[in-house]
């Protein structure tokens, strides 16, 4: 029980650590996301401690990603106005964001001759974690590997996303915040919010509809691939 406390104490304080760093020194491989888990993985190999070991403390967190994710609500009721204003447009795009982001993902699977099962953890990486581990699981698909797949697509978010919006100009917030939201779930409202408020709760709604449309539409998609 103390191993346990002291692995869940321990990835807060990695956590904390690392969200400091990545506050004086801003750059994206700095960034907690990455490097939080690097030194996670890295304390767990080198003492010998199982997965299954650790996440008896840890898992808690893991628990605490759905309310949090719900929590978001509360920045999105501050902009309420400009989320009915825009509504339309955010819908539309964040629709066709993630269709896309599903059969890109089968697609690849498919071309690239991998087992169903790979295709279908695969499929729901642009969800948040919680849903697309929930989609997958009920598709057929590894929740390991979709928890695997969706960090990556987060971290490729927080690389790509800044760049595209410098190479395109993007000015709008609430295209940044569909870019962001859309293509890395929860990372992306992380870098949305270093933008301004409105970016960062446009980030929010556009990854709860983006859930929401691959919930839906993963596993009819999935069929057209056999």
């Amino acid at each position: 029980m103390i191993q346990a406390i002291g692995w869940l104490c321990g990835t807060i304080a990695v956590y904390w650590a690392a969200k400091k760093l990545y506050r004086a020194y801003p750059k994206v491989y700095l960034t907690p996301l990455l490097v939080a888990p690097i030194v996670v993985i890295l304390a767990t190999q080198l003492s010998g401690v199982s997965f299954d070991q650790y996440d008896e403390g840890a898992g808690w967190l893991t628990k605490l990603v759905e309310p949090a994710t719900i929590a978001l609500a509360m920045t999105l009721y501050r902009h309420l106005d400009i989320l009915k204003k825009n509504g339309w447009a955010i819908a539309t795009s964040v629709t066709a964001g993630a269709v896309i982001a599903i059969l890109s993902s089968a697609g690849l699977a498919y071309l690239f001759g991998l087992e169903p099962d790979i295709m279908e953890s695969l499929a729901p990486r642009s969800a948040t974690t919680p849903i697309a581990i929930s989609i997958s699981s009920s598709i057929g698909g590894v929740p390991t590997i979709t928890a695997i797949a969706t960090l990556l697509t987060g971290l490729i978010g927080l690389i790509a996303g800044p760049l595209i919006v410098k190479w395109f100009g993007i000015k709008s917030a609430i295209a940044r915040g569909v870019l962001f939201g859309t293509s890395a779930h929860s990372a992306g409202i992380s870098k949305a919010l270093e933008y301004d408020a409105v970016t960062g709760s446009v980030a929010g709604i556009a990854m709860m509809v983006t859930a929401f449309v691959t919930l839906l539409a993963a596993p009819w998609l999935i069929s057209l691939f056999g």
